[in-house]
């Protein structure tokens, strides 16, 4: 289809091409570098990226190429995500509301006061120079977007998040999707810390002030500290303290500010979800564990380190009515296949703290405890995300 639309432009006189490639070596960072080795690459000077299920609005370029045009130390034009199936299931709205947060709070925030925010991997038009500068497209890691952008950024480029400009995107809406897309999310940022750290700290172009920034803040704070933080001090830490009376911790404290934080920033990024505040707080504590998982496995680069699934979009869900009506199965996987162990032991442990409370705490802490149990237990069961007929070819 793709092809056909490229040749029914090109008979018309406009300058397009279609290009594939025989091979997934070294995946979309792969892609991306053989896509800028042909000749013609040479007579451009932008590269924008999409990936297959974006869809930019014709006046894309027309919005963002006239900053990169009178702005020639800007390396990277980010555009604003939006999300057409948002509306899908609870899983696709937990999905937007973190997304949201992160363009308008990590990047509309950095960019506003000129600080480093990372490239998407999609949705965004890249200044070639910088590119070239930074030393091209590098698949040592499962997140090639956020490598250019760390080696570019160290080489003085800026970059620039428009959140008027905006391109329609589809979120993965069933638990087993999501799960593969946040272990790529995670573990590649920890491999990525740890390849380039001591990259960046003997980096002798670049300023002090930068390389703390880089390594402690980008890299150990933001993408280390803070997902392991969540899991460990929120589904361990507090439990285990509400099993020892006599150790005074100001648990409500810590849950009570949480959930307020949670509220303002959805009021902030995403108002038409403001009552989801509080199952997303639950719902990211589920997920924490995940990501922590992940970030071991990037951050001491076990088997798993460098492993690429390319996340599975099921498109428009109405198409799979018909096969509903027609008496298709309505599971994707086997039960068998969707029950998760460890999120079942961690509802257990959360439950069994919860029981404790009721007999012999005097703080009602078990209020979160069981929530956030349940969260854990439909976790374990697979029960996140949308239900689809098993005849229903996945994209």
């Amino acid at each position: 289809m793709i092809q056909k639309e490229c040749v029914k432009w090109a008979s018309q006189g406009i300058n397009i091409k279609y290009q594939i490639r025989e091979t997934r070596l070294g995946y979309k960072a792969g892609a991306l570098k053989n896509g800028l080795a042909y000749n013609y690459v040479e007579e451009c000077e932008y590269v924008a990226i999409f990936d297959a299920d974006f869809r930019p609005e014709p006046d894309f370029l027309r919005q963002a190429i006239p900053y990169l045009v009178h702005n020639p130390e800007i390396g990277l034009i980010q555009a604003r995500w939006r999300f057409v199936n948002a509306d899908e299931c609870f899983l696709t709205r937990m999905q937007e509301m973190s997304l949201d947060y992160q363009f308008i709070v990590e990047e509309e925030g950095g960019s506003s006061i000129h600080s480093f925010f990372s490239f998407n991997g999609s949705g965004g038009i890249w200044r070639i120079a910088a590119i070239n500068e930074a030393g091209g497209w590098n698949d040592r890691t499962t997140v090639e977007d956020m490598d250019l952008a760390v080696r570019a950024g160290l080489k003085g480029w800026k970059f620039v998040y428009l959140g008027d400009l905006q391109v329609k995107s589809e979120l993965p809406s069933t638990f087993k999707a999501y799960l593969s897309q946040q272990h790529r999310w995670s573990c590649g940022p920890a491999n990525l810390f740890r390849k380039m750290a001591r990259e960046i700290s003997k980096n002798k172009e670049v300023s002090a002030w930068k390389k703390l920034y880089m390594i402690y803040n980008f890299f150990f704070i933001r993408k280390i500290v803070g997902t392991m933080f969540t899991f460990v001090f929120y589904c361990v830490v507090l439990p285990l303290v509400s099993l020892f009376p006599e150790v005074d911790v100001p648990k409500w404290g810590a849950i009570v500010a949480t959930f307020i934080i949670a509220t303002v920033n959805t009021l902030v990024t995403t108002p038409r979800s403001i009552h989801l505040a509080v199952p997303w707080v639950l719902f990211e504590n589920v997920m924490s564990f995940h990501r922590m998982k992940a970030l071991l496995i990037g951050l001491f680069e076990t088997k798993r380190a460098n492993e690429w699934v390319v996340t599975e979009k099921l498109g428009d869900t109405r198409k799979n009515l018909e096969a509903i009506k027609t008496g298709a199965s309505t599971r994707i996987d086997g039960l068998k296949d969707r029950i998760r162990f460890q999120e079942l032991g961690i509802a257990v442990f959360l439950f069994a703290c919860g029981c404790h409370g009721i007999f012999y705490g005097a703080d009602r802490y078990y209020f979160y405890l069981f929530p956030q149990s349940v969260f854990f237990t439909m976790a374990g069961f697979g029960l996140f995300g949308t239900v689809v007929p098993t005849s229903y070819n996945l994209c």
